[in-house]
Parts: C-alpha cells; structure tokens; sequence
C-alpha cells in the first residue's frame, strides 16, 4: 500500500508515517509514546503564555568600611549595618525577608614598582540581601537605608511571589495553541485530528530577565529613587502528539 507523507518545514512540528521512527522531539522526553498502529502521527511544539505585573522585588544592600586596622574596619561596619537593619525593622520588612548574602574583610595595599606591597588599610564590607513584598514602597525604603549608612546598592530583580496561578494560565494557552496547530496541518494534508496521543511539558518560564526600571537619586535633598515594575511574561512549552486520520 502507497503511504503518502505531510512534511513542513516550521520549527517544532513533524508528521511522522505508520510504522516509520518517531522524529527527535525539540525536547528529551524520558518515555517515547508508542505510534499508533493506524494513522498518521503529529508532533507540536507549542508555548503558551500570560503577562504578570512582579510583586517581588530583591534587592542587596550593603555597608563597606574602611580603616587603618581589621578591627575597626569591623566595629564601623557592624554598628553601620545596625543602623540599617533597624531601618528595615521600622520599616516593616519582616526578619524573614532579610537574609546576610556576604561578609568580607580585606587588606588594602599600595602599590610602588619593584617594591613589595604594603598594607595601607583594612575595607569590611557586609551585604544583605531583602525581599520587598511591596515593590512601590520598595524605593523609599532604599532611601532610609542609604541615610542609615548603606553605600552599595545592588538590584532590584523582579519577580512573581506566586506564580503558579499565572503558569496554569500559559499551560492552558500552549494546549490551545497546539490544536489549532494540529487542525491546520491535518486540514492542509486532507486529514483530520482523531485524538490527543501524549501531551509532555517541556518547559516554563516565570519571567526570565527583569525589564525594570531602577532610577538612582539625583538629589539626597528631594529626590527619590523609584522602581517600576513593569510587566513579565510567564511562558510554559508542551510537546503534543496528535492522531491523525
């Protein structure tokens, strides 16, 4: 018996004939669905995707000292980040969402050509990283750190606290989007979609880089620093087989 053959050349679709090998998915799977016996097999990539303002935003602060000797170098950082953990506390930022990232203490050297160098100081510095629950206040509470004693700012990273909700949206959108796939081809080689044959999920995405805008302050007299979310797209990609006849 002839068997006649659908190929198209976009990316992530395949048709495969009865009885011929499965063609190499975009993604491993760790189990090859059977091809059934009768009909043709289809294979989709699709992804599926949502848009999420962030409502969390992780930010380092950090307080670097310098001194003449190790210990006071240590003492002016310890009793510096005192100050602007208690910043935090009045602030609101629960003990939870703070967390120490790094502490360091390191010499400081000059340096003079074909001499050995020689330690002029000592710089310590100690760097927290916090979670800003609330990412339009996040900006303000940055100002009373830096008046605090903070003098090393590193962020923000934006991301979705709870993105489960916005993930089953993108699933649902990759499914959808598949059979529509799935019905274009099967109408273009004069078939139809009998079934679903697998469906495997062969990635996601909660937001990949932050597109924030993070604005320093021009002014420690009326200026403040401002963080603007912005927008991230949640993505999920699925590998669908369909059954065509």
């Amino acid at each position: 018996m002839k068997i006649a053959s659908f190929l198209t050349a976009l990316a992530g679709v395949a048709v495969v004939l009865p009885g011929a090998a499965a063609v190499a998915q975009t993604a491993p799977t760790t189990v090859e669905p059977m091809i059934p016996a009768a009909g043709t097999v289809l294979d989709v990539t699709a992804e599926g995707r949502t848009t999420r303002v962030p409502d969390l935003a992780t930010i380092r602060a950090g307080v670097v000292s310098q001194s003449t000797t190790a210990a006071a170098a240590l003492t002016d950082n310890a009793q510096r980040m005192a100050k602007v953990l208690a910043a935090l506390k009045r602030a609101g930022v629960a003990p939870r969402d703070v967390a120490t990232s790094s502490v360091q203490l390191a010499p400081q050297y000059r340096y003079a050509e074909n001499q050995p160098p020689v330690i002029t100081g000592y710089q310590a510095t100690n760097t927290v990283s916090i979670r800003f629950r609330d990412v339009a206040k996040s900006g303000a509470i940055l100002d009373a750190l830096v008046a605090e004693g903070a003098n090393q700012i590193d962020g923000p990273n934006l991301s979705i606290d709870k993105p489960e909700a916005a993930l089953d949206e993108a699933r649902s959108d990759a499914i959808a989007q598949a059979k529509h796939r799935a019905d274009l081809y099967a109408k273009a080689a004069g078939l139809r979609v009998s079934r679903i044959v697998s469906i495997a999920e062969s990635g996601q995405d909660t937001g990949g880089s932050p597109q924030p805008m993070f604005l320093a302050r021009a002014s420690m007299a009326k200026d403040s620093t401002q963080i603007a979310p912005g927008e991230k797209d949640v993505t999920v990609t699925v590998s669908v087989r369909f059954l065509l006849n």
